[in-house]
């Protein structure tokens, strides 16, 4: 007797994907003993078709980007990835090559990351495709990183560079010049698993940077019940993002509010500087400090070139 459809799909599809604990992917659950002495991670995200990809983005690229922004979850709470869950809700009649290519995305970043899939669900939708991942990771006892604990005087930190995530989006709906740089950070973001370990410790509090830096920031500054002041003039940019901001400053704060960023925003104490550049240095993982905590309001303040505040038209993204 023939396998009926979805058991097929997943058979052929998701299956290789499989690893210790998945039980074949031919259970209702799995099974999964947690690391002796280490902390489960837990975190989950999703992503619908046309509004955090492309309806024409490469199946590999939308399966390692799935991937990555839950990693970056991971990453933002010091943590290392373990395993995950995955929900496809599909449009009926996708086609078998484009689920091909989304698996192995997914075993591509499975072998760079160093995790497997457990199990999940897969089922048919006459809307848009909705794709769900809940991904598992491990951290010490006690040194998971957390939004809540930043301190007054406190210095504000970013890593990697901002922006690149929104001006990649433009560039694929074809409002901006074709730029491979910027296509890629949209697609494929770089989830700062290494600097996020590096980080146990020391930053006081983190968060990854999904739905723009100033909201996000506000975040930080709600858990801790304190106020932050960034400077607009220490943001760092790539190249292609300080050319277009060169040619028209108004770009700058939108690079700040449009989110896609994954990079890791934490805060430490000001005399730890050093130890910070050399965990950056160690890691790989460019970061530059763009401003500090103040006592409350739990608000942030944005500062331009001249150090006057700066009334934006919003934070960033939001989900309703």
């Amino acid at each position: 007797m023939s396998l009926p459809p979805e058991f097929a799909l997943i058979a052929r599809h998701f299956r290789p994907l499989a690893g210790e604990g998945a039980l074949d992917l031919s259970d209702d659950a799995a099974l999964l003993s947690p690391p002796p002495g280490l902390d489960l991670v837990l975190a989950a995200d999703a992503m619908v078709e046309g509004v955090h990809y492309l309806p024409d983005d490469p199946p590999e690229t939308v399966g390692r980007k799935l991937l990555r922004v839950n990693l970056s979850d991971l990453a933002a709470m010091g943590a290392a990835p373990l395993a995950y869950l995955m929900t496809t809700a599909l449009q009926r009649g996708t086609s078998p090559g484009w689920l091909e290519g989304f698996a192995a995305g997914l075993a591509a970043d499975q072998r760079e990351f160093g995790l497997h899939v457990l199990g999940g669900d897969t089922v048919a939708t006459s809307g848009a495709a909705c794709l769900s991942l809940t991904i598992l990771g491990t951290v010490p006892p006690g040194r998971a990183l957390r939004r809540a604990g930043a301190l007054p005087g406190d210095d504000l930190w970013v890593s990697g560079t901002i922006g690149d995530g929104m001006l990649g989006l433009a560039v694929l709906q074809g409002r901006l010049p074709p730029d491979d740089h910027l296509a890629r950070r949209y697609r494929l973001p770089e989830p700062r698993l290494a600097l996020g370990a590096a980080l146990r410790g020391l930053a006081r509090a983190a968060m990854d940077v999904s739905d723009g830096l100033i909201q996000d920031l506000g975040h930080l500054c709600r858990a801790g019940g304190l106020g932050a002041v960034l400077d607009l003039a220490a943001l760092p940019l790539s190249p292609p993002a300080a050319a277009l901001v060169g040619a028209d400053p108004s770009w700058l704060p939108r690079l700040a509010t449009g989110g896609d960023d994954y990079e890791l925003l934490f805060a430490a104490a000001p005399e730890d500087a050093p130890r910070i550049l050399a965990a950056s240095r160690a890691t790989g993982t460019a970061v530059a400090r763009i401003g500090h905590f103040t006592p409350g309001p739990a608000e942030a303040t944005v500062r331009d070139h001249d150090g006057r505040a700066v009334t934006l038209p919003r934070g960033g993204w939001s989900h309703f």
